[in-house]
Order: C-alpha cells, then sequence, then structure tokens
C-alpha cells in the first residue's frame, strides 16, 4: 500500500483565463482539511480518513483504521518522510502492537514514487483547484463526494 497524509487548501490556483486588469477572487483565509489515504497497488482499493489534523495521534488513528480492514494481513505501506511517520508515539506502536507493518520510507523529493500522489493529484485537479471554497465544511463535502466517487468506480 502507499499512503501519506494529503492537506487540502481550498484555494489552490492552476493556471485559469481571467479579463486583463480583473482581480481573482479570494476569500483571503485559508480553510483546510487533513486526509490521510492509501491506496493497495494490487487491487487499487483506497481507503481515505479525514482528520481534524495531520498530527501523530491521528496518523495511528489511521494506522488502526488500516489494520482492522486488513485483518490477518502484512501491511506494506510506502511513506514519505513526514514528521507522524517518526513520532515516538508511532515508533511505540509500532512496537507494542503495530507488528503487522512494515513502513518503507521514499527518498527525499520522490513524490513521483509514491502511487497514492497520483490521487492527491485527480483529487486537487477534480475538486480543488480553480474552486473557491467558503470554508472547511465546503471543502470536506467534496471531499466526501470524491471519496465516494472513487469507492463506486
Amino acid at each position: 500500500m502507499s499512503m501519506k497524509p494529503m492537506l487540502g487548501r481550498y484555494q489552490v490556483l492552476r493556471a485559469i483565463w481571467s479579463e486583463v486588469g480583473k482581480q481573482v477572487p479570494a476569500y483571503g483565509h485559508r480553510a483546510q482539511v487533513s486526509v490521510f489515504g492509501a491506496v493497495n497497488v494490487h487491487n487499487d482499493e483506497t481507503v481515505l480518513h479525514r482528520a481534524p489534523s495531520a498530527a501523530a495521534m491521528t496518523f495511528l488513528d489511521f494506522l488502526r483504521i488500516l489494520a482492522n480492514r486488513y485483518q490477518e494481513k502484512f501491511i506494506a505501506l510506502v511513506l514519505d518522510n513526514a514528521r507522524v511517520h517518526h513520532a515516538k508515539m508511532v515508533k511505540a506502536y509500532l512496537s507494542q502492537e503495530g507488528h503487522v507493518f512494515h513502513f518503507t520510507f521514499l527518498p527525499p523529493y520522490s513524490s513521483q514514487l509514491n502511487p497514492i500522489e497520483r490521487l492527491w493529484k485527480w483529487l486537487k485537479d477534480t475538486v480543488i483547484a480553480n474552486v473557491f471554497h467558503k470554508d472547511q465544511n465546503d471543502i470536506d463535502h467534496v471531499i466526501t463526494r470524491f471519496a465516494d466517487y472513487i469507492s463506486k468506480h
């Protein structure tokens, strides 16, 4: 499985057309939603977990979700080197209860090697980029619709 937390900011501007001299509308504040995700590279099954923040505690919640979903399985996760992946409480969990996990850390600046990055790009391109979501609740709803869509297809 490939896994990475994604922080979705609702104002992701990509290439857009606008009238010369007209300012692109913006709300002036940043709302974000943290999402942990994993893609099973054998069958493309995706597990997404929204969390209040991308912290060690919420990463542990996500690991427990994976362990429950794939009971009786050994889970190899491909991870970037985010601080939460190396947190003391994560290491303590792995040494006590996390014997079903094996972490493989990617080298820095090699996100193209992580299959979950394709999902994050798809999410950003289709529901986040160039759309002005008014608040955190609004972006949470579009992420939910996106997650429902990929689980059905």
